[in-house]
């Protein structure tokens, strides 16, 4: 069973649960059934076939979807790097930090709250470049989609201006709706855009048409594809920050930016 680690949300891993038995004069293959589990810290993961909610009891979900082939890839929004990474900060700066977080994940909330003003100040100043990978495997903790539908928004927001993506970031994560809820309604996302300087009417129509929405996907799939285990994952240089202390502390990014620089 899959544990919360630290305050991270876990996702799923896969077991074969059944064996190939061979038996004379009959053949009998008995088929894999893929079961995944997923913490209680953030629920409702994208898994192939069962999820745990916030309540912890098992229910069906939809299969994740494939990475499309090349000529079926959805539209990109501009700027972002091949997995989907929003980038804040001096593209030439020594230290790389990549954040992957889902919007409606608690413990994603709390690593903002604690390392909001260090990862904004590293971006501001030079000393860091920061990439935000946002996901969308929180569908079930809503009932509206919520994670996919903040998620767009991240796209829409990014593409408009990456220059107050931060503080769009933070306001998002201040009004983090409870898990198990209706999620926020588009208004209050369009307002939100609007409140962080976005207030071109083409981000809010962004907003109500998902636009981004098929991109986000295919880019979940793949990063949950290369390893990605639990939210949030932060990574300093390609190197991942594993101690929770250091994830969820006050500031306490600032010694590993300081120190890989």
């Amino acid at each position: 069973m899959n544990t919360t680690q630290g305050g991270w949300s876990t996702l799923p891993s896969e077991s074969e649960r059944a064996r190939h038995n061979r038996k004379v004069l009959v053949g009998l293959v008995a088929g894999g059934v893929l079961f995944a589990l997923v913490a209680a810290v953030c629920v409702g993961v994208v898994a192939r076939d069962l999820t745990k909610d916030f309540i912890g009891t098992p229910r069906p979900v939809q299969n994740a979807s494939p990475v499309p082939v090349a000529n079926q890839l959805p539209a990109a929004p501009a700027g972002v790097t091949d997995i989907g990474g929003i980038r804040i900060g001096d593209p030439g700066a020594k230290v790389t930090v990549r954040v992957v977080a889902d919007l409606q994940c608690p413990a994603c909330k709390g690593f903002e709250a604690a390392n909001a003003r260090v990862l904004e100040d590293a971006a501001t100043s030079g000393s860091a470049l920061v990439e935000y990978n946002v996901i969308s495997f929180l569908d079930r903790a809503s009932s509206t989609q919520y994670s996919s539908r903040a998620g767009n928004a991240s796209y829409c927001v990014a593409e408009a201006d990456p220059s107050k993506y931060q503080a769009w970031l933070a306001a998002m994560f201040e009004q983090q709706p409870t898990e198990g809820g209706d999620g926020l309604p588009d208004d209050q996302l369009i307002e939100i855009a609007r409140t962080a300087g976005y207030a071109d009417p083409t981000v809010a129509q962004c907003i109500t048409d998902r636009k981004y929405d098929a991109y986000l996907h295919s880019k979940t799939t793949q990063i949950l594809a290369i390893g990605i285990k639990s939210t949030p994952s932060v990574f300093i240089n390609d190197q991942q920050v594993t101690d929770a202390k250091q994830i969820f502390a006050p500031d306490g990014l600032a010694p590993l930016i300081t120190a890989a620089r």
